[in-house]
């Protein structure tokens, strides 16, 4: 029974899900910014086109353009271009850089699957290193005028692609799709993550008075292995983490508080409601000192339209506290707070995903019994369970895939 769960189609897991909101490979990271700040997403699609000249210049719908995704790209990508060295000096200049040329290389971040693929399918490829999956969810054929597709090849791209839209899927949405029939792997849900063996013992740290820029690195390859940096102190005990998620909400200003912070302060400047200005101050005050004045000035611009938005709109979402700090929200409203999310080697996994995905976290941290930090168990980590259950090497039906 589990195993037949396993070869439904992705389809079913396609119901409800949004149309993709789509830039063109040669945006500017500038251009991506804004689409992330208008689309509230935590990241957006990456698509390179080859519209026939026929299309353009006739307006013949019948003219097929090939469009493909050829990656994501997220606020964590942006925060780690900025926080490179000669970005920092000029990120004027490293925001007009081509969104392609930040685009992790290869494109196993991305993939293209049938929506009459299996669920089997989609757990391999992310087993194989993919993020998110490209899932075609509309078909239609459109007559538009010349004009109107005139004025869209030099603008962003619609959300369709040769009359298709797609939407995507993520570990998270495969993960709750799992959790929501989990009775059908019965028992082995109830087994400890310990004894299913998913437990990864090798994780990455920074100590809390470390500089954040030390783990720039970390944080990179975190947020595509979809886990994150834990904060330790000097005992090697958990305090906190740097979640690539918890960045996803943030703005491109963490890139200055990655280059002047400690880690616990970077805790601090991501944490749930934003920074408090005597910290963005601080910021500030550093970049000064390092000669960087470009980053102030893009600080302060960022600040002073966040500013604008909040006192515009009704935030009542105040510091939950209950102090008169003052804060900067924006997107910053929407992430959850970078206290770390931990379980035990006894926890059952069924417990961890709920955990896992009650926090929205792509990872949670083991202790063992003296509450030492020993290991993390992700979202990649669990599937592998579920995929282990279909007990076959051999990838079906892929050959068959098309990929659109």
């Amino acid at each position: 029974m589990a195993v037949s769960f396993l070869n439904r189609e992705v389809s079913d897991l396609c119901l409800g899900k949004p149309a993709l909101k789509p830039i063109p490979a040669k945006a500017t990271v500038s251009e991506a910014l804004t689409a992330l700040k208008k689309s509230g997403e935590t990241h957006v699609s990456v698509w390179s086109c080859d519209h026939p000249k026929k299309v353009l210049e006739e307006g013949d719908a019948g003219a097929d353009s090939v469009c493909r995704c050829v990656g994501k790209i997220s606020m964590v990508d942006v925060i780690c271009f900025l926080s490179k060295e000669d970005n920092l000096v000029n990120p004027s200049k490293a925001l007009e850089t081509p969104v392609a040329q930040i685009l992790p290389k290869g494109d196993s971040i991305v993939r293209h699957l049938d929506p009459n693929s299996s669920l089997l399918e989609a757990i391999d490829y992310i087993l194989e290193g993919a993020q998110n999956l490209v899932i075609p969810i509309q078909n239609y054929r459109s007559t538009p005028s010349r004009k109107r597709l005139l004025s869209k090849a030099s603008s962003l791209l619609p959300t369709n692609h040769n009359g298709v839209e797609y939407c995507w899927l993520t570990q998270e949405d495969i993960v709750r799709f799992l959790l929501n029939s989990i009775g059908v792997f019965s028992p082995m849900p109830t087994f400890s993550i310990d004894s299913l063996n998913i437990i990864n013992h090798d994780i990455m740290t920074v100590r809390y008075h470390d500089p954040a820029i030390s783990s720039l690195d970390a944080i990179t390859l975190a947020h595509i292995e979809q886990s994150s940096v834990a904060v330790v102190d000097e005992g090697n005990r958990l305090i906190g983490e740097i979640s690539p998620f918890t960045l996803a909400y943030c703005d491109e200003t963490v890139a200055a508080a990655i280059a002047t912070l400690s880690a616990g302060d970077l805790m601090a400047y991501i944490d749930y409601g934003g920074p408090a200005e005597d910290l963005v101050e601080l910021v500030k005050t550093r970049l000064q000192d390092k000669k960087l004045e470009a980053m102030v000035e893009l600080i302060d611009e960022e600040f002073s339209l966040s500013s604008s938005s909040s006192s515009a709109s009704s935030c009542s979402s105040d510091d939950e506290s209950g102090s008169s700090r003052n804060t900067v929200l924006g997107r910053f409203s929407s992430a959850r707070r970078s206290e770390a999310i931990t379980c035990y080697p006894w926890s059952s996994l069924v417990a961890v995903m709920i955990q896992a995905l009650a926090h929205r976290a792509n990872s949670i941290w083991v202790m063992d019994a003296d509450n030492n930090l020993i290991g993390v168990v992700t979202f990649k980590g669990i599937l592998e369970v579920f995929r282990s259950i279909a007990n076959a090497r051999r990838k079906p039906g892929r050959e068959n895939t098309s990929k659109q």
